[in-house]
């Protein structure tokens, strides 16, 4: 468990913006390590942790794309049911608000990643008993 920078970028939503938007950064050799779009009539805002923030931040603002960074907490969960639930009990009690999450895994996987935003990244680590790596 970790806390780590979160681009959100603000992307026409349109055909061929997030293909664009992924090539830039490709070409430079940033590489995402997870993402959740979410789209609204007139724009899609990427939400992604990558392996280099400062210089994707970079690339894409000289793309004309709006970037902005958040700390967000990214955790190894357990993949069984019930482990979210109950992770969120843990911080609930804590009285730490989920703002927004988003997750993967597989079936076949022991374990899923979790990125997690919080106003308080590191009271929700601790609140889930981890050390910043």
């Amino acid at each position: 468990m970790h806390v780590d920078k979160q681009l959100s970028a603000f992307l026409e939503n349109k055909p061929g913006t997030l293909a664009a938007m992924c090539e830039a950064l490709a070409e430079q050799d940033v590489n995402l390590l997870a993402m959740t779009v979410s789209d609204t009539v007139d724009h899609a805002v990427v939400r992604m942790v990558v392996d280099r923030p400062g210089e994707a931040v970079h690339i894409l603002g000289e793309s004309g794309i709006l970037v902005v960074t958040n700390e967000v907490l990214v955790i190894e969960i357990a993949n069984y049911p019930g482990a979210l639930a109950e992770m969120a009990q843990r911080l609930a009690r804590n009285r730490i608000n989920i703002e927004y999450a988003y997750c993967t895994t597989s079936e076949r996987q022991s374990e899923g990643i979790l990125v997690l935003r919080t106003r308080d990244p590191e009271g929700a680590m601790q609140a889930l008993g981890g050390n910043a790596r």
